[in-house]
């Protein structure tokens, strides 16, 4: 979702610098260097999720980067995290949350065949539920029936079971499958749920994107 459908960094940045409050030890340039770019801070998208390591949920970040390991506080101090990438992202001058290139003409597509019980598309994301929801109503994007979101899965990405729930939600076989992912952990989780991938470039550079052997790779989806 984000870096396929969304640039969510002006948010991210404001998050991490709340979140410094809370965690001062935490290392907020050194979290963005591996965070989503896109175009609100450099229009060439040179380096490579949501908190920090793109593709990996936002708990697991939140471990890894605060420190947390109580299950109940890495729950709820999740949901804050992505609630506050929501909130800050219009504040202070930022842009917003703001749908990448070509999304609004894929969705105007997509849009009517997005309901259960035979759906043609599905969302996975390693976001949580409230993030998804919120960031795809606040980024005008239709919500799917099949959001599969880091709360229905076990194991997250670049493990295959984002993509295989939704597949089985979808009442396909992921061999008729096509994946669209910005990142090398998505990439991994798509070919290893047996999909086709489409790699596109809106976070990573070429050559990380090529490593990881997507079926194909474009720049974006207007291509």
């Amino acid at each position: 979702m984000d870096g396929t459908l969304i640039d969510s960094s002006a948010g991210l940045e404001g998050a991490w610098e709340a979140f410094k409050e809370t965690y001062p030890h935490i290392d907020v340039p050194h979290i963005l260097e591996g965070a989503h770019v896109y175009r609100y801070s450099c229009p060439f998208f040179p380096t490579n999720h949501l908190a920090g390591s793109q593709g990996v949920r936002t708990m697991d970040n939140l471990r890894d980067h605060c420190g947390i390991t109580d299950p109940e506080l890495l729950e709820s101090e999740a949901i804050r995290f992505e609630q506050t990438i929501v909130t800050s992202a219009s504040a202070k001058g930022r842009p917003g949350i703001i749908r990448l290139p070509g999304v609004k003409e894929a969705m105007n597509a997509l849009t009517s065949r997005r309901h259960l019980p035979t759906p043609s598309w599905a969302i996975c994301t390693s976001s949580t539920n409230v993030y998804s929801t919120l960031a795809l109503t606040t980024s005008d994007i239709p919500i799917p029936d099949v959001l599969v979101t880091s709360e229905t899965v076990e194991k997250g990405k670049p493990n295959p079971d984002p993509y295989l729930l939704g597949a089985k939600l979808c009442g396909v076989d992921p061999a008729d499958c096509i994946v669209i992912e910005d990142s090398p952990n998505g990439i991994r989780s798509g070919l290893a749920a047996g999909c086709k991938v489409v790699g596109i470039l809106t976070s990573h550079s070429r050559e990380s994107v090529e490593a990881v052997k997507p079926n194909w790779v474009v720049q974006d989806l207007s291509k």
